[in-house]
């Protein structure tokens, strides 16, 4: 009987691939975070007096548009409401 093409080489099973797929990830994974965390050393904070203030602009900025969008809703429906009835 004549071997199949393949069937003589050892090829590494499913499983095989997946226990040596855990330790390359792990290591992955420890390298990323290292170097997460060197880069976050040189990082420049902003000072807290700088995020109180940016972080009223965004909210009033947004409270601003929100309002003025809900406005602008209520005229252009006014005016459709007004255009569709005639």
């Amino acid at each position: 009987m004549e071997k199949a093409e393949g069937e003589g080489r050892s090829s590494p099973t499913w499983l095989q691939e997946t226990v040596s797929w855990t330790p390359r990830k792990w290591a992955e994974l420890k390298t990323f975070f290292s170097e997460v965390r060197s880069e976050l050393k040189s990082v420049t904070w902003p000072a807290w007096t700088e995020v109180r203030a940016t972080t009223l602009v965004v909210v009033l900025t947004t409270v601003f548009f929100g309002f003025y969008l809900y406005s602008l809703d209520l005229v252009m429906s006014e005016v459709f409401a007004r255009v569709l009835k005639q």
